[in-house]
């Protein structure tokens, strides 16, 4: 399922094969929340841009079209006409983020849908039950992502539920792929380390869970307004007790900095709505650091995004001729954008793996760190 197979320091150049596919790690994976990237980017364009895995989200799918609507339709690879793997987050963190909407128990949390108010109930069955039903090649556990900073007996109180949900998980993830009529036989379950910004707890949970045996693990709950040193410094205390024979996900993760410096502490799997967002308000990254395209300087500057790019916007359109979309609010605009950081990002990594085979990911790390971190 997954093998290391070079090392440099603590960082991993590694090969993950699931149901639809095998995966080069590090990876960053591209977010189409809905089952589409926003901004008009379809499965036919990830290809292009060098995208292996697809992300998307179970509770907006759950909530429309409805995880059953998508079965029917033969799941969420045929619905969106992408045959690659697929990872579908458990619903957690958007759940937990309508913080005046929902009432967590033991059982599960209620919650008020955002686009119409029912109330629903999710829960860790509930949550297996739904990414089953969307066939995806990775399903992640339901945990209780807390707001940073967080008191420290409410994080405590929530590491152990979220142990106990990722118990029920297991257990109800295991079942359904018993089944005879599961879209996908071979899905496999990501447990989820939280703990707040304490390391104890985040030792403490990584320990536990490991022991659960899940197909790969994830360290969530960051990047959610936390200083950076203190996310690189979580990793750091995690990191270890994380099983070296599977793989490690950082959610929400980041900048290309974020990633680089993630990658030498030991991560493998990547996902985050940042490109995308920025590159739909004009902001767009090079290899000499990022631009916004809206700037009059760009007016009649007929220059690729970044001369190094070989994406299909650098290939065929201007600096000139992107903000003139932006100024005439085209949709174009935003499409091309999109198209463009994502390329990025997906060159990020296999420049990553690239250097990590190399022996040079030390020198790389140097050279890029801190230059792709720069607004030019």
């Amino acid at each position: 399922m997954f093998q290391v197979i070079k090392t440099e320091g603590r960082a991993r150049r590694g090969v993950f094969t699931c149901a639809h596919g095998t995966v080069q790690t590090p990876v960053f994976m591209n977010v189409g929340t809905q089952g589409a990237i926003k901004g008009a980017v379809s499965a036919l364009d990830l290809r292009e841009i060098g995208c292996q895995v697809e992300l998307s989200n179970t509770y907006h799918l759950h909530l429309r079209p409805g995880d059953r609507v998508v079965r029917e339709m033969g799941g969420l690879h045929a619905f969106m006409n992408w045959d690659g793997p697929i990872l579908t987050d458990s619903g957690g963190f958007q759940v937990f983020s309508l913080s005046g909407l929902r009432k967590i128990t033991e059982e599960g949390v209620t919650f008020a849908s955002h686009i119409d108010g029912r109330r629903i109930f999710m829960g860790p069955e509930e949550s297996m039950r739904i990414q089953s039903n969307l066939g995806s090649d990775i399903a992640m556990a339901f945990d209780e992502c807390v707001e940073n900073p967080a008191a420290y007996e409410y994080a405590k109180a929530s590491c152990e539920r979220t142990f106990r949900w990722l118990e029920r998980c297991k257990s109800e993830h295991a079942r359904l792929n018993g089944q005879g009529d599961v879209l996908n036989p071979g899905q496999m379950l990501f447990g989820i380390n939280q703990g707040a910004t304490f390391p104890d707890l985040r030792v403490w949970h990584m320990d536990e869970i490991a022991k659960l045996d899940c197909d790969g693990y994830a360290i969530g709950g960051l990047a959610v307004g936390e200083p950076t040193q203190v996310m690189y410094d979580i990793i750091d205390a995690v990191e270890p007790h994380m099983p070296a024979e599977k793989p490690r996900y950082l959610m929400g993760v980041g900048t290309p900095s974020n990633i680089i410096e993630a990658v030498a502490r030991g991560v493998d799997f990547f996902d985050c709505v940042m490109p995308a967002r920025n590159a739909r308000h004009g902001k767009l990254y090079t290899w000499e650091g990022s631009i916004n395209i809206r700037n009059e300087k760009y007016k009649l500057d007929g220059r690729p995004i970044d001369p190094e790019c070989t994406c299909p916007v650098c290939r065929n359109f201007s600096r000139a001729y992107l903000r003139h979309l932006f100024v005439a609010e085209e949709m174009l605009a935003m499409r091309l954008a999109v198209l463009h950081n994502l390329y990025f990002y997906n060159s990020l990594t296999a420049r990553i793996r690239e250097a990590l085979e190399a022996g040079t990911f030390g020198a790389f790390r140097a050279e890029f760190s801190e230059k792709l971190g720069r607004r030019l």
